[in-house]
């Protein structure tokens, strides 16, 4: 089984998803064995990589809920996303490391979603990246270049070539898809199903 995922480092619905993914593929007891391949995609590109706007309040103002609606779903998050994280996963992918990749990527939604980090800070993604093991050299150099770029690219011109519904899009063996952050049941039950279908 091999599992493609389209998910922003920037989106709670997609840190959720993989989240729950995960676990139900630890549950089926398959995780070691089935490839998560992290497909760039940017809820919305042309925002800046700064801002002042809190992200409740960034919330609110482009999905209308009231900012303390928009704070309970998102929590406090001060910072947008760039596109540094991606060509950090796409390096990180290079090193056929699926144990490593996993670990960077978690790693990345906590820097955002927990720590309140920005990931468009270079000294926050080479710390939390060295955490990981990842050399600071290597790090850095792929950072402070456009490495990587074109294949980040591919993948939010793919995400328009099948007419991406929503993030996150799990799709597995290139055949079934689940769209949006699905309840851990949903992912546990389609991960069976093929599964089975497989054998």
């Amino acid at each position: 089984m091999e599992i493609q995922y389209w998910a922003d480092i920037a989106c709670p619905y997609c840190y959720m998803g993989i989240t729950q993914l995960q676990r139900a593929l630890k549950e089926l007891k398959i995780a070691d064995q089935t490839p998560l391949k992290f497909m760039s995609f940017q809820l919305d590109p042309t925002l800046p990589t700064t801002t002042d706007l809190s992200m409740a309040e960034y919330y609110a103002k482009t999905h209308q809920p009231t900012k303390q609606e928009a704070a309970t779903q998102i929590q406090k998050i001060d910072q947008l996303a760039a596109e540094a994280a991606h060509r950090l996963i796409k390096y990180i992918e290079s090193l056929n490391d699926q144990a490593l990749l996993n670990k960077a990527v978690k790693r990345l939604y906590q820097l955002y979603f927990n720590d309140n980090e920005s990931i468009t800070d270079y000294e926050a993604l080479t710390v939390a990246m060295n955490e990981i093991r990842l050399p600071v050299a290597d790090v850095k150099k792929v950072l402070e270049s456009n490495q990587y770029e074109d294949e980040v690219r591919k993948n939010e011109r793919r995400t328009f070539m099948i007419g991406m519904p929503s993030a996150p899009l799990f799709v597995i063996n290139n055949k079934y898809s689940i769209t949006g952050a699905q309840p851990y049941e949903v992912f546990l039950e389609a991960l069976k199903k093929v599964k089975n279908t497989t054998k």
